[in-house]
């Protein structure tokens, strides 16, 4: 035992696997009261209150959901394709998960699971599996209204996701690297969001992880005033309750990402090296009331001005903004 113990390999997948569970439950904790934090800034800013009844500045009030939703019945429509039906939730929150494993919220190893040479990769990778659960949700749901819902996020997810790969590149360009820790060493004294290049690249990111997350103005695969409640129509119970779940968390993981690449992640000053984790989860903190200060203030656009957004705005502009950003690194590299 004592030889196992002292086995450096040992150590090392101990150390990962203590440090997933501590993430994972973070993660969880935040998810549920970013849900209080949108209710209550959504109740702020329609001149209402928004929870105040279970515990303290109903501060609870996220226990009391996930108690009704465990008790809430579970049903499956007649004719659904039960294997997938299942499934499906499953694979909404777990791409989301494993994306936190290469995420550096810190210059530390204490905050940080590994560090992959192509980590950018490994989050572009898990970003696009999520759209796999909303499709086979919908299909195996036996519900016209959810393949419908379904179906828009398949065509969502091929118009945006191009172009949030493209954003990616100017980064890649100056650092020269696929690592996220890489990345973020390199914003050391200059954040990328402050060049010409990363501020366009970064409104870029932003607009296509809002229609990454399906959230509003880009919910349209569960748009209620036309498909009643889209790809989760027939869900319920904790089915329900896993698509929510990996919404959020999908919106914590990009906006993670986003620090990475744009806002210098931990990187801030005043602090010492063992706080800058801090300057993280600051910047981390403001993308989030972003997305919820944009889903209570812009109207859901159609299905049309999405495609057109995407295919006639976005794509050519990242493309440019690609061909300007090599161009600037080689008349640079001449001087």
């Amino acid at each position: 035992m004592a030889a196992i113990w002292s086995n450096p390999d040992f150590q090392f997948v101990l150390w990962a696997m203590v440090k997933i569970v501590v993430i994972l439950f973070t993660m969880l904790t935040v998810v549920s009261y970013m849900i209080y934090a949108e209710r209550k800034i959504a109740g702020h800013m329609q001149a209402r209150v928004g929870p105040n009844r279970v515990g303290p500045l109903g501060l609870l009030q996220p226990a009391a959901d996930v108690a009704k939703l465990f008790f809430k019945e579970e049903f499956t429509p007649e004719g659904a394709n039960k294997v997938v039906f299942t499934i499906a939730p499953m694979m909404a929150v777990i791409p989301a998960l494993v994306t936190f494993s290469v995420i550096p919220f810190g210059p530390q190893d204490a905050f940080r699971v590994t560090d992959v040479n192509v980590g950018l990769l490994v989050f572009l990778a898990m970003s696009s599996l999520g759209v796999y659960a909303i499709t086979l949700g919908g299909w195996s749901s036996n519900n016209k209204y959810a393949l419908l819902g379904g179906l828009r996020s398949s065509a969502q997810m091929i118009s945006y996701e191009l172009a949030m790969g493209l954003s990616c590149i100017p980064v890649l360009l100056f650092a020269g690297s696929l690592s996220l820790m890489e990345i973020t060493r390199m914003q050391g004294h200059w954040w990328f969001v402050a060049t010409p290049f990363g501020m366009l690249a970064f409104m870029i990111f932003m607009i296509t992880a809002l229609a990454e997350t399906n959230r509003a103005p880009f919910d349209l695969p569960e748009a209620e005033a036309e498909l009643v409640a889209g790809f989760h129509t027939e869900y319920s119970s904790m089915k329900f309750g896993l698509f929510f779940l990996g919404e959020f968390a999908n919106v914590i993981t990009i906006s993670c990402i986003a620090v990475v690449l744009f806002l210098g992640g931990w990187n801030g000053p005043w602090l010492p090296e063992a706080l800058k984790f801090l300057w993280f989860f600051a910047k981390l903190g403001v993308l989030l009331f972003f997305f919820i200060w944009i889903r209570w203030t812009f109207p859901r656009l159609r299905y049309d001005q999405l495609m057109n957004l995407g295919w006639k705005v976005l794509l050519p502009v990242a493309l440019g903004n690609i061909l300007l950003t090599s161009a600037y690194l080689w008349w640079r590299a001449q001087g």
